[in-house]
């Protein structure tokens, strides 16, 4: 680190092995748990926490994590007020992580990506680049979300069709697939291990119970396909 061009908050604690690159600013109150990869132009919000190790309840079904991996951070990344970034982590370059936000273990959130205030990625997700994830919205763990996604506030993800009952249950965890320029609407609930294909929209409020294939926009509760998403809203067209 070089502290000529980096500046570092009030009462912020940095442990051993942190790399941090130059040009940073660094918050109040903020912790930068050790092993914590940081590198260029990033900024940091008061009171985050970088670098969380998880923590495991005794009933839980989350596997645990293999203790080697470290939170990166690249470039020119933005973290806001109070979020919170576990070890094993990867941000790219010119993310931003807004306040409040959680990001937990064995996530990448690819370049470019916005992860809005108050949202939460739960374990071994992959983001995509340039991604919205808007306020509040709820990414539940093993889910995938392709480049150019779109997910709006209040959106809700699930993995668990068994609902925390049975032992079988442990076999069929299985998150959300969004794939490129998918987008879901305010408010709406994905069931588990349901497909969203490229360029399909899934409308506002709508509760997805099926896959949905690409170019298709879907809406009702139980969501239904609705019509053709039409040609100028095509990614490829944009």
């Amino acid at each position: 680190m070089d502290p000529s061009t980096t500046v570092i908050g009030q009462n912020s604690v940095i442990e051993n092995d942190v790399e941090l690159g130059p040009n940073c600013v660094i918050g109040h109150h903020v912790t930068i748990r050790s092993g914590t990869r940081i590198g260029a132009n990033v900024r940091i919000g008061d009171h985050s926490v970088l670098g969380a190790v998880p923590m495991r309840a005794h009933q839980s079904t989350l596997r645990t994590s293999d203790g080697q991996r470290h939170l990166t951070i690249g470039d020119h990344c933005l973290i806001g007020n109070g979020a919170v970034l576990y070890n094993g982590c990867t941000l790219g370059v010119r993310v931003m992580v807004a306040d409040l936000a959680t990001v937990r273990e064995r996530v990448s959130v690819g370049e470019c990506t916005i992860v809005g205030r108050g949202v939460a990625i739960e374990n071994d997700c992959i983001i995509g680049a340039s991604c919205k994830l808007e306020t509040n919205a709820y990414i539940t763990a093993y889910s995938v979300l392709e480049d150019f996604v779109f997910i709006a506030p209040g959106v809700i993800t699930s993995n668990d069709n068994f609902a925390g009952r049975t032992k079988d249950r442990y076999k069929y965890y299985k998150g959300v697939t969004v794939r490129r320029g998918g987008r879901i609407g305010a408010g709406a609930t994905v069931l588990p291990g349901k497909t969203i294909g490229a360029d399909a929209m899934l409308a506002a409020g709508s509760i997805l119970t099926h896959n949905i294939p690409a170019r298709e926009l879907w809406a009702g509760i139980p969501a239904r396909y609705l019509r053709m998403v039409y040609e100028d809203q095509w990614l490829d067209n944009q």
